[in-house]
């Protein structure tokens, strides 16, 4: 009976750490998760290594969500963003507030578009300022009965490098072209003007001036988009996470999988 209490009294409490807005608090309550499973194979067995093995299968929880529907993804080559209008914000955190932080900081909306990837709906609310000679768009996410939005600030040098600061939640599910350089900030840090800040932090320290960043053409920003994704596309087919199928469509190869495995890992162990 002492045994199951601990066990109990170990969940209860790593429910409870989840819960918490701290960052520090969630990560304390994932290890508090691992040692309850820990304790409760080990109670069980009474051997070390199968309480670490029970510990280690949440590691391994991925792999049901990799292997009956994300192997079986069919992706479009060709992606094209529609004009649409966005859905109602009130479902989405924080993105009424990104949006007004936008226009505060003299932004101005260029216009809102989307598109569908294998089920998920992604909206996007465009923004451009010639002055920071940036792009910042606030992305609407739809997959089933989730929801989330997320904030971008893009510069382009004129070498062609994109430098981008974002509060995205998750790894990416690609592998990013080279020439992005991708500046991950906490996803609970949802203030534009802190981002925007971020981001100015983070082109000095990459020692980029203003003035070697090219001004936004706001007629390009959809193509812009639609272009970086494909050749997004083509780095991924090149390295093998991803191979076309008969169709013209392309889905993840073993490599791929993974290479999503250790993207689901990193989140795992970061949880934003």
């Amino acid at each position: 009976m002492r045994e199951t209490l601990i066990v109990i009294g170990l969940f209860v409490l790593a429910m409870a750490l989840r819960s918490s807005r701290k960052n520090l608090s969630r990560k304390i309550g994932a290890i508090a998760f691992l040692f309850a499973s820990f304790c409760f194979f080990y109670f069980i067995s009474g051997n070390i290594f199968a309480g670490i093995a029970g510990a280690s299968l949440w590691f391994f929880l991925p792999w049901i969500e990799l292997l009956t529907h994300v192997r079986r993804l069919r992706m479009p080559l060709e992606n094209r963003l529609r004009h649409r209008q966005i859905p109602n914000p009130a479902f989405f955190p924080n993105a009424v507030e990104a949006a007004a932080g936008m226009e505060e900081a003299d932004f101005e909306h260029v216009s809102d578009c989307g598109w569908q990837w294998s089920g998920m709906q992604q909206h996007f609310r465009l923004y451009w300022h010639p002055e920071e000679r940036a792009v910042a768009a606030v992305c609407l996410c739809e997959q089933e009965d989730v929801a989330f939005a997320f904030i971008s600030i893009t510069s382009t040098d004129s070498n062609g490098k994109i430098w981008r600061t974002t509060n995205f939640p998750f790894a990416p599910t690609l592998r990013c072209c080279p020439k992005l350089k991708w500046n991950h900030v906490p996803c609970e840090k949802s203030c534009f003007h802190q981002i925007l800040k971020d981001h100015r932090q983070f082109l000095g320290k990459m020692k980029i001036n203003q003035t070697d960043l090219l001004i936004p053409d706001p007629e390009r920003l959809e193509d812009n988009i639609e272009s970086e994704m494909r050749q997004q596309i083509d780095h991924n087919l090149k390295s093998g996470i991803i191979h076309l199928t008969r169709e013209g469509n392309f889905q993840y190869s073993k490599r791929g999988l993974l290479f999503l495995w250790y993207q689901f890992i990193k989140d795992m162990i970061r949880l934003c």
